[in-house]
């Protein structure tokens, strides 16, 4: 069974595309197209469940339409539409770049200047040029690299200096 703390949402499925089965995907991440993966993990009524992909293909920089294997007919596609969709942390691990903002959710916040933990992320919040980590106490952290110390994915652990006074309130 796919526990939640070995996966990371990387977007949503929409609609039906075609009579064969297609579904379009709306994606915050690509790293299913970056590593070598043959299955998205898709949940389910609360439950996470790998579905293999047989192909897939751009429509733009945020959307593909995915071939599920198993699902041939528009009428089993419809019945994914809405699912949230997932990716394995053990395979974004192998990645050989810097992780990707999505991955992070989870991870605790430690500041580095006394060791405390402030949060873990909650949510990613890219919505303006200055990304935010959201932390599960309300707190919003800026998501600079220049803040950000180290990323310790095994632990799930960033340490970074936060600025003095953020915490203040």
């Amino acid at each position: 069974m796919i526990k939640q703390e070995e996966v990371y949402k990387i977007g949503r499925l929409g609609k039906a595309h075609g009579v064969k089965g297609e579904v379009s995907f709306q994606f915050d991440d690509d790293i299913f197209d970056r590593v070598d993966a043959d299955y998205l993990v898709l949940d389910i009524d609360g439950i996470l469940v790998p579905f293999f992909m047989e192909e897939y293909r751009f429509r733009s920089d945020n959307v593909c339409l995915v071939k599920f294997c198993d699902i041939d007919t528009q009428q089993r596609a419809r019945e994914l539409t809405g699912c949230d969709v997932y990716f394995p942390r053990a395979l974004s691990e192998e990645a050989d770049d810097t992780p990707s903002l999505a991955s992070l959710v989870g991870f605790s916040i430690i500041d580095r200047s006394n060791g405390t933990n402030i949060g873990s992320i909650a949510a990613i919040d890219d919505s303006t040029p200055n990304i935010l980590f959201e932390l599960d106490n309300g707190t919003l952290i800026p998501a600079s690299e220049e803040l950000i110390e180290s990323i310790d994915a095994e632990r799930q652990r960033i340490e970074m200096y936060i600025p003095q006074g953020l915490l203040e309130m």
